[in-house]
């Protein structure tokens, strides 16, 4: 799965008291998900924060970009719809202004 993120300037919904940006939010959504990402055998192969763009818009399109590896459509569908899951995606609606998620498989060139 491909992620492209555009975080808020400051979060929202669950995150909103704490007064805290949506970088932060997204980073509490983050460290939370990594049992559940080890629970259903996924794993994070790369995570970069842009920096420019070279070709495309003048302005910053996205914050960052992840890239995540479930062993199968399958085991995200567990993850995704897991209760508890659910429960600290709330950071993570907190914490975007925009995102994508791409499902993707290895390309061979």
């Amino acid at each position: 799965m491909i992620n492209l993120l555009r975080f808020k300037d400051r979060a929202d919904g669950i995150d909103a008291a704490d007064g805290i940006s949506g970088a932060e939010a997204y980073r509490r959504y983050a460290e939370a998900t990594l049992p559940f990402l080890d629970g259903v055998g996924a794993r994070l192969l790369l995570a970069l924060a842009a920096t420019e763009s070279v070709v495309g818009p003048d302005h910053q399109e996205w914050d960052m970009m992840l890239a995540v590896e479930y062993p199968s459509r399958a085991a995200f569908l567990k993850m995704a719809t897991n209760p508890d899951y659910l429960e600290i995606h709330a950071h993570r609606v907190a914490a975007l202004s925009d995102a994508r998620l791409i499902a993707a498989t290895p390309a061979h060139m």
